[in-house]
C-alpha cells in the first residue's frame, strides 16, 4: 500500500525559564511558605522542558508522553504567571519545521515573547510525532491498526486546534509551517490516513463489501478534500505546491477509489448485477493504471491491481458465456455511500494520563489580582475606620484643650502648675524635645533628594536609549523593524510620573509640618524647660477656692473621665479591627471555577460587610456617645467659668494653660508625621531602587536587541551584492520570493494526472527557495555562515520572513495601580496627618505606592 504521510518536529532554541521565573516568585510570594517549593517546581518545568524539546525524539510513546506533559503543564501554569512582552517576558524561538535553510542564511525561525506560542509549536510538535509513531506502526497486525488509528486522530485533532487558536495565541502573523491554512490541510490529512486504517482493518476483519467500500469512499473523499486544500487554497502561496505531498495524495484518491469499487463491485455480484460488477471493475483498473503510470516512484499499487484485474477477467468471462448483462456507464451507476469512522480528537487539557500540576498550590493570576485588590479595599476600608475614631479623638482633644480642661480643674489654687501640664512636660522631655523633632525635619530634605535622584537616573536611562531607538529608526526606517522604545516604555514611564506626583505631594505634606512647627514651637520649648522656670512662666492668679468640692467641678470630673473611657475604647477596638483577618482566595478561586470569571467588587464588598459591619457600628455609637458627652462638657465649662471669679490675671493665667495643653497635643501629633515621613522615603527608596532595576534591565534587554539589529544590517551590506546577482533586477526590486528551481507542474484534478518534468526528488528531500536580503532577519544573520545539514522529511512548505521580534526581556515592569498601605501610628496617638490648626488644612503624606506590581501580588 501506499506510503503514509508523517511531519517532521519543530526545534526551538534554549531558554533559561529558571531566573525570570524564580525572580517572579521571589518577590511575588516572598512572605509565603511555599516559596521555596514554587522555586523547585520552576526547576523541574526547565527540566521537562529541555526533555521535551531540547533534544532529539524518539518515534514511541515515551516521547510522546513527554511532550504531552509539558504541554498540560504549560496550560496549568499560563493562568499563573503574567507572562507577556511588557511583564513577565519570556522569548521563545522556534525553527519553521519545513524549513532546510539556505545557501545564504539559516533556517527561518520566529521569536515570540509568548506563552501562547509555545504552546502552539508544542502541540505541533504532539501532532507531528503522533503522525510519525502512527506511520511506524505494523498494519499486519490489529494492535497497529488500532495504535495507528489513534495517533492520526490525535494528531488531526491537534494541528485542528492550533488552525483555530493561533492567530489569538500570536497575535501576528505565524510562520507558514503553524499558519491556520496549513494546519487545516495537515488536519485533513491526517484524518484520511486514519481513516485509511480503518478501512484496512474493516478488511483485515472482513467485514461485508457494502462496509468496507463505504470506509473506502470516505478516505477517498478525505484524500481529495486535502489534495484540493494544498492545490487551490487561495491563501496558500500560489507559486508553491507540497513538492512531495500532492502526488501520494492524489495517489491515494484515486487508489481509495478503486478499493471503494473494488468491493461494491464484489456487492453488485451477490446481487446478481453482473454488468454493473464489470463496469465497477473497469473503473478500478483505470484508477490503478493511473496510479502505476504516473505516482509509481510514491506508491506501489502492484497487489491491488494484479488482484482487480483478476477479478475482472474472471467477471466478464462468466458474462460472455453465461449471463451477457449490459455493461452500464460507470456515470449510471448508484454513488457509493460513505462511512466516516474516524474524527479529531478533541484537545482538552490534560492530554497525558500521568500528568501533574507542579504549581498546584499556586492560585491563578486572576486570583492573585482579585486578592490584591480585595486587600486594598480591606486596607481602606480599614484606615476609613480607623481614620473616623483617630479624627473623633482629636476633636475631642481640641475642644479640652480650648476649655483648658482638665488643667482649669486643677488649677483653683491659681499658683502651682497644674498636674496635667507636668505631666504633659515630662512626656515631651522623655520623648527628646525639640531636639528630635528638629533632627527629624533635618533630615527630610536629605531623604528626598536621595529619591528625587533615583527616580532622575532611572528615568534618564530610558531617554537615553529611547533617544538612541529614535536615531536608528531615522536612518534605517523600515528596516528597524522592532517595537518602538516610546511605546514599550509608557507603563514605566507612567510608572515614574506616579513617583514623581507622589514626591511632589511629600513635599506639601512636609512644608505643612515645618509650618505647624513653627507655629507652635515656642510653647514647645516652654514645656521642655525645668519646672521652676515652667513654673515662674505661667502667670499667677487668686481664684477662689470655694469652687474645689462644688458640684459642677465634679461633673466636669465624671465627664471628662468618661471621654477618657471612650479614647481607650477607641484604642482598643482599633487594635480589634487591625487584626481582623479572612482568606479571600478560596472564595475567589470557588468563583473563578464556578462562573470562570471573578466579580471582586461584589464578593468583596459582601465579605468586608461582614467582617466590619459590627465594628462599624460600635465606631458609629462611640461617635454619638462623644457628641453628647462634649455637649455636656461644654455647658458644664459654663457654669464653671460663671462660677470663677473673673479678672485678667485669672484670663492670662487660663490662656498660658490652654497654649501648654495644645502644645504638647501638636508635639506628638508632629512627632508622629514626622516619623511617618522618614518612614514612608525610606520605604520609597526601596522601591525606587526596585523601579531603577527594571529601568536597567529593560535598557539593557533593548541594548542587546540594538546590537544583534545592528549586526544584521552590518551582514546584509556585506551579502547583498553577491545575493543580487543570483536574481533578476525585477524580481530584487519587488522584494518577491522566487524559487532558483523550477516547480514542476501539476493536473487539476487527480483523475487526470499529469507526470512531473522533475522527479529527481526522492519523498522527504525538500528543496529550499532562494532568500533575498531584504527577507532576512537577524535570526537569519545569526546563522549566516552556517549551513545547515539537509534532513529529511515528508511534507516541504513554503519560507515566509518576519519582522525582526521583541528581544529578550527578563524582567517584567507594569503600572502600580494600588497605592501602599498607610502608615498605622502607635494606637491611641492621632494618625499622619493629624487635625490641621485652624484654617490651615494639611493634606498628609502621599500614600505609598505598592510594594508589588499588580503581577507580583501580595498573599
Amino acid at each position: 500500500m501506499a506510503t503514509f504521510i508523517s511531519v517532521p518536529l519543530k526545534k526551538s532554541s534554549e531558554v533559561d525559564l529558571v531566573k525570570p521565573l524564580s525572580k517572579f516568585i521571589n518577590v511575588a510570594y516572598q512572605a509565603s511558605d511555599e516559596q521555596g517549593e514554587y522555586i523547585r517546581a520552576v526547576e523541574e518545568l526547565n527540566k521537562l522542558r529541555k526533555s521535551a524539546v531540547g533534544r532529539p525524539l524518539d518515534k514511541h510513546e515515551s516521547s510522546l508522553e513527554v511532550l504531552l506533559r509539558y504541554y498540560d503543564q504549560l496550560c496549568a501554569v499560563e493562568p499563573k504567571f503574567p507572562f507577556s512582552e511588557n511583564q513577565l517576558c519570556l522569548t521563545f524561538t522556534w525553527k519553521d519545521a519545513f524549513d532546510k535553510g539556505s545557501l545564504f542564511g539559516g533556517s527561518v525561525k520566529l521569536a515570540l515573547a509568548s506563552l501562547g506560542y509555545e504552546k502552539t509549536c508544542v502541540l505541533f510538535n504532539v501532532a507531528a510525532l503522533a503522525s510519525q509513531i502512527a506511520s511506524e506502526q505494523n498494519l499486519d497486525n490489529d494492535e497497529g491498526l488500532k495504535t495507528a488509528a489513534k495517533y492520526y486522530q490525535l494528531a488531526s485533532g491537534a494541528f485542528g486546534h492550533i488552525k483555530d487558536t493561533v492567530l489569538s495565541a500570536l497575535n501576528r502573523e505565524p510562520t507558514m509551517d503553524i499558519s491556520p491554512e496549513t494546519m487545516g490541510t495537515l488536519s485533513t490529512i491526517m484524518l484520511a490516513q486514519a481513516q485509511e486504517v480503518i478501512f484496512l482493518k474493516a478488511a483485515s476483519d472482513k467485514m461485508k463489501d457494502a462496509v468496507i467500500a463505504k470506509l473506502a469512499n470516505q478516505a477517498a473523499d478525505f484524500y481529495g478534500d486535502a489534495f484540493k486544500q494544498c492545490q487551490y487554497k487561495d491563501n496558500l502561496p500560489k507559486y508553491f505546491y507540497f513538492q512531495e505531498v500532492l502526488p501520494v495524495l492524489a495517489a491515494k484518491h484515486c487508489i481509495m477509489q478503486a478499493n471503494a469499487e473494488l468491493h461494491q463491485s464484489a456487492l453488485a455480484k451477490q446481487k446478481k448485477r453482473f454488468g454493473e460488477e464489470i463496469a465497477r471493475l473497469q473503473h478500478a483498473a483505470e484508477l490503478v493504471k493511473t496510479v502505476a503510470s504516473r505516482y509509481d516512484e510514491y506508491v506501489s499499487v502492484k497487489d491491488l491491481s494484479d488482484r482487480i484485474n483478476r477479478a475482472l477477467t474472471a467477471a466478464k468471462k462468466d458474462n460472455d458465456f453465461i449471463y451477457n448483462d449490459r455493461v452500464p456507464e460507470i456515470k449510471d451507476l448508484e454513488h457509493i455511500g460513505k462511512a466516516a469512522l474516524v474524527k479529531a480528537s478533541p484537545i482538552t487539557t490534560p492530554l497525558s494520563q500521568k500528568f501533574s500540576d507542579l504549581f498546584e498550590k499556586m492560585v491563578p493570576m486572576a486570583v492573585q489580582q482579585a486578592m490584591t485588590i480585595y486587600n486594598q479595599r480591606k486596607s481602606d476600608f480599614v484606615n476609613r475606620l480607623v481614620g473616623t475614631m483617630r479624627e473623633a479623638t482629636n476633636l475631642c482633644n481640641g475642644v479640652l484643650a480650648s476649655l483648658n480642661l482638665p488643667a482649669a480643674l486643677e488649677d483653683l489654687s491659681g499658683d502651682s502648675i497644674p498636674q496635667s501640664i507636668a505631666e504633659k512636660a515630662r512626656s515631651i522631655v522623655q520623648q527628646g524635645g525639640l531636639q528630635s523633632i528638629e533632627q527629624l525635619i533635618k533630615d527630610l530634605p536629605e531623604l528626598l533628594t536621595r529619591n528625587r535622584e533615583i527616580l532622575d537616573e532611572s528615568l534618564k536611562m530610558l531617554d537615553e536609549e529611547e533617544t538612541t531607538d529614535n536615531d536608528l529608526r531615522a536612518k534605517f526606517n523600515q528596516r528597524w523593524n522592532r517595537t518602538p522604545s516610546g511605546d514599550l516604555y509608557k507603563p514605566l514611564r507612567a510608572e515614574g510620573a506616579n513617583f514623581r506626583s507622589i514626591l511632589d505631594k511629600a513635599v506639601q505634606a512636609d512644608q505643612v509640618v515645618k509650618e505647624r512647627y513653627n507655629t507652635h514651637c515656642e510653647m514647645i520649648a516652654l514645656l521642655c524647660k525645668p519646672e521652676n522656670e515652667l513654673s515662674a512662666a505661667i502667670p499667677s492668679a487668686n481664684p477662689t477656692k470655694t469652687l474645689q468640692g462644688s458640684e459642677v467641678v465634679n461633673m466636669l470630673r465624671s465627664q471628662i473621665t468618661k471621654l477618657d473611657e471612650i479614647k481607650k475604647e477607641r484604642e482598643t477596638l482599633e487594635g480589634e479591627v487591625k487584626a481582623v483577618t479572612f482568606d479571600m482566595s478560596v472564595s475567589f478561586l470557588t468563583a473563578l471555577a464556578r462562573d470562570g470569571a471573578i466579580n471582586e467588587e461584589q464578593l468583596s464588598s459582601t465579605q468586608l460587610e461582614q467582617l466590619y459591619g459590627a465594628y462599624n457600628q460600635r465606631v458609629q455609637a462611640s461617635l454619638r456617645t462623644q457628641e453628647e458627652l462634649l455637649g455636656q462638657v461644654q455647658t458644664s465649662h459654663q457654669e464653671f467659668s460663671n462660677l470663677k471669679q473673673s479678672n485678667a490675671e485669672s484670663n492670662q493665667r487660663e490662656e498660658v494653660l490652654k497654649k501648654l495643653a495644645s502644645a504638647h497635643d501638636s508635639y506628638v501629633e508632629i512627632s508622629n508625621n514626622l516619623r511617618e515621613g522618614t518612614k514612608f522615603y525610606n520605604d520609597l527608596t526601596e522601591i525606587l531602587l526596585k523601579f531603577q532595576n527594571k529601568c536597567s534591565d529593560i535598557v539593557f534587554a533593548r541594548k542587546t536587541e540594538r546590537d544583534e539589529l545592528l549586526k544584521y544590517e552590518t551582514a546584509q551590506n556585506s551579502t547583498a551584492a553577491p545575493l543580487s546577482e543570483c536574481a533578476s533586477s525585477a524580481e530584487h526590486r519587488s522584494g518577491a520570493q522566487r524559487s532558483i528551481l523550477q516547480r514542476p507542474s501539476l493536473s487539476e484534478h487527480p483523475s487526470s494526472p499529469c507526470r512531473w518534468t522533475n522527479t529527481s526528488a526522492k519523498i522527504g528531500l525538500c528543496k529550499q527557495p532562494f532568500r533575498y536580503p531584504d527577507q532576512l532577519n537577524s535570526n537569519h544573520i545569526s546563522q549566516l555562515n552556517n549551513k545547515t545539514s539537509s534532513g529529511k522529511c515528508l511534507i516541504f512548505f513554503p519560507c515566509r520572513y518576519y519582522q525582526m521580534p521583541m528581544g529578550y526581556n527578563p524582567y517584567a515592569y507594569g503600572q502600580y495601580n494600588m497605592p501602599y498601605m498607610s502608615y498605622q501610628a502607635t494606637p491611641g496617638q492621632a494618625g499622619y496627618p493629624g487635625a490641621p490648626p485652624a484654617g490651615q488644612p494639611y493634606p498628609g503624606y502621599p500614600q505609598h505606592p505598592p510594594q508589588q506590581q499588580p503581577y507580583y501580588p501580595q498573599q
